[in-house]
């Protein structure tokens, strides 16, 4: 049933008070952005629900009158993910945003969705123990946030992604209903595997408002070192040489001459600025075996053309490194007044096809582009630095955008590592997907949705 914005808000301000609804212009405008350049767009209002009792209610009142919804943690997100529309109601979940336990019996912590990712970590450091994902935003991204987009990060070579850390969660359905989804098992195969459909899932399926996560123990100790390139090609064969030797890092990580100017520029530690491409290479584990790899991998380096190899004096030394490669993104975005970050990634074996294709593009195009990302899993960010009030350059962002997933999919790889669909990369995902799996994923999004509420217009349309 339809009901009029003013109607609707004075309802919400009934269920949850005044004062955890926004609907004034002006306090709508930080919510009507993420971190994904040149898409913003107005709701009728933001709500900040502080349960999940809280966040069912407002989805009920929402279903009622068929206001549709999308869900926003830090904002903090690359694909336009929790960008609203015009008539919908913005979930804010940051007020959710207590840790329940800490269960060092059986590794595991429980959350609510509005927890810093860091914060997740920094509490399973009083234990002894590790959550390894950590997304470049991890200072500011909240863990529901995480789960929703699937988040990645520096160490996912090793460790892999926020999926393999989910083991339950609490999610609100579209109606309204709330439903717990897993256990703390380690081994459980009662039925479908629910909780992995909701990871990743973008807010389009349920809202996820708590989340029970594995935990491992603490790495004894880290070795971080660095190579440097004359070319980009032999800094991309040194990693793939490096899986071949049946080594995995903990981080191997890769900059261009661009991004390793700005990022110098940003935070003056003396990276070289000189060369083509630098790698920034972890390993962790049991002290002995973390030595032996480190020395491997630096021979390995040597071998495929480093000019130079350094290793990290200590810890101190080597969290400057790996924080300067965090930075990345807000170096790079000091350069131009837009930065389109990107996200594609491509089987390990083809990195050095990727790499060149990239560079060549960008000089096809006359553009400016940045290139790092997370070298050892293949996923690369392929940064514009533009303007989006120069609507021919634009344009040409546009073209050589498609000309890279179009190389990106003919070498066997994925529109999105890490940042999701949402909206900005919906228009490809037939493409890689075929016409029979993409209409699989809208059977399952409008069974569940059937009113389709929910962040609607983000992975199709």
């Amino acid at each position: 049933m339809a009901i009029a914005a003013s109607e609707f808000i004075d309802q919400l301000g009934k269920l949850l008070g005044d004062t955890e609804v926004l609907s004034e212009a002006e306090d709508l405008i930080p919510y009507s952005f993420d971190g994904t350049a040149a898409l913003k767009q107005k709701p009728w209002c933001v709500v900040f629900p502080r349960s999940t009792d809280e966040v069912a209610a407002c989805v009920q009142l929402a279903a009622k009158h068929q206001v549709s919804i999308v869900t926003r943690g830090s904002g903090t997100g690359l694909s336009g993910g929790s960008v609203p529309l015009t008539g919908s109601m913005v979930l804010c979940l940051v007020k959710l945003d207590r840790i329940i336990e800490v269960d060092a019996e059986n590794l595991t912590l429980r959350a609510q969705c509005g927890v810093i990712t860091k914060e997740i970590d920094d509490a399973a450091a009083k234990h002894g123990l590790f959550y390894p994902p950590d997304p470049g935003s991890m200072k500011i991204s909240t863990i529901g946030g995480n789960v929703a987009e699937n988040s990645g990060g520096l160490r996912g070579l090793k460790y892999g992604v926020t999926r393999d850390y989910v083991m339950g969660m609490t999610v609100v359905l579209p109606s309204g209903e709330v439903v717990w989804l897993g256990n703390k098992c380690v081994k459980d195969v009662a039925g479908y595997s629910l909780k992995d459909l909701f990871v990743g899932s973008e807010g389009t399926l349920g809202i996820i408002t708590e989340v029970l996560l594995k935990l491992l123990p603490r790495p004894m100790a880290r070795r971080t070192m660095l190579a440097m390139y004359d070319t980009m090609e032999e800094a991309a064969e040194t990693v793939s040489a490096i899986i071949a030797a049946k080594i995995i890092p903990c981080t191997l990580e890769f900059l261009d001459q661009m991004t390793l100017k700005c990022v110098e520029d940003y935070s003056k530690i003396g990276l070289p600025t000189d060369v083509a491409a630098l790698l920034l290479m972890e390993t962790d584990g049991h002290p002995a075996a973390v030595e032996d790899e480190a020395n491997r991998m630096l021979d390995i380096a040597k071998k495929h053309g480093a000019r130079e190899v350094k290793m990290a004096k200590d810890d101190a030394e080597g969290a400057r490194l790996a924080a300067a490669r965090r930075n990345a993104f807000s170096a790079l975005a000091r350069m131009k007044p837009t930065t389109i970050l990107e996200d594609v990634t491509v089987p390990r074996s083809e990195l050095v096809k990727m790499v060149r294709f990239i560079r060549e593009t960008a000089e096809k195009h006359k553009l400016l582009i940045g290139t790092f990302g997370h070298m050892g899993d293949g996923n690369l960010h392929p940064t514009f630095l533009t303007n989006e009030k120069d609507t021919e350059e634009m344009h040409r962002v546009e073209i050589a955008l498609g000309e890279i997933v179009d190389k990106t999919l003919e070498l066997g790889g994925t529109v999105t590592g890490e940042h999701g669909v949402g909206l900005a990369k919906k228009a490809f995902l037939r493409q890689q997907f075929g016409e029979g799996s993409y209409q699989l994923l809208r059977t399952i999004k409008f069974a569940l949705d059937p009113q389709k509420l929910l962040n609607p217009g983000k992975i199709f349309d």
